[in-house]
């Protein structure tokens, strides 16, 4: 890291952990600080302070962006199918990134005014403002929930039996998904799977899969993928770098050197649960 560079990552409010996987805040050093946002099935508002509040929509693929030097940003990672109210279905908001502004109006202005200062400040501004718009709103699509739960790659499931365990039809399923999460079922469950492995290797996990295979292969396999070429295959389709470039050589920590545990602990503390369809 550069001088003054820190990332700190932690669990939202407990009255947002429902919806939010995971905040941060993120400041830059003395040089622009290169960043590689990957798909995480749900979207994300970055925050810069003196600047305007961004939505990042759902990713189906790697958006790189060069965040200047001396900055300072808070953001938020929402679960999938748990996007913040807004006035478009995230199925029109994919692989982009849009200004609050042009979704929340005033009030977006009104954030950025109340926010300036402390980052630690404009953070705890920007959750209670979400919880207002949360309880304003109402319930996000609870099929939806379940079947995002459904998908997580410790319980392989198929669609068509997701579906029928959620009384929809497959059409019913992907349509609802499209609305709420950006990407139909399918797209999504190869999106966790991908997440399940980065979780795997952010927690430093030692891999149970088949014998002798331990590495990134092992846990590749933990995962769900067949084998590491299809880890493989899968990473340069999501983050267009392989397995071992994403990851520096080091299954125990990312490249970039920050600690994502805060937002990989809880997804890893489904894997040990029962499978919700049997």
């Amino acid at each position: 890291m550069t001088v003054g560079e820190s990332y700190v990552e932690r669990p939202p409010l407990p009255a947002l952990a429902g919806v939010v996987r995971t905040v941060w805040i993120q400041r830059t050093g003395d040089a622009p600080y290169v960043q590689r946002h990957l798909p995480t099935g749900g979207v994300e508002i970055h925050f810069p302070l003196g600047g305007r509040p961004q939505l990042l929509g759902p990713l189906t693929g790697p958006h790189v962006e060069v965040v200047p030097a001396r900055t300072t940003l808070v953001g938020v990672r929402f679960r999938p199918g748990t996007a913040p109210p807004l006035p478009a279905a995230l199925g029109d908001l994919v692989d982009q990134r849009l200004d609050l502004a042009g979704l929340w109006g005033p009030a977006a202005g009104r954030l950025v005014e109340e926010a300036a200062g402390a980052p630690e400040r404009a953070l705890l501004l920007l959750q209670h403002h979400l919880l207002r718009r949360f309880r304003a709103a109402g319930r996000v699509d609870p099929l939806v929930r379940e079947a995002a739960t459904a998908l997580m790659p410790w319980q392989p499931v198929g669609i068509d039996t997701l579906a029928d365990h959620l009384a929809l039809s497959a059409s019913q399923l992907r349509r609802r998904c499209l609305q709420a999460v950006g990407m139909g079922p399918k797209v999504l469950q190869r999106t966790l799977r991908f997440q399940g492995f980065l979780a795997l290797a952010q927690a430093g996990a030692t891999a149970t899969g088949r014998r002798g295979v331990d590495g990134v292969a092992g846990l590749a396999v933990d995962a769900g993928y067949a084998d590491q070429a299809h880890l493989s295959r899968e990473c340069l389709r999501l983050t267009g770098v392989t397995p071992r470039e994403l990851l520096g050589g080091d299954v125990e920590r990312c490249a970039c050197g920050h600690d994502h545990s805060a937002s990989y602990l809880p997804f890893l503390a489904r894997r040990d649960r029962a499978p919700l369809l049997v």
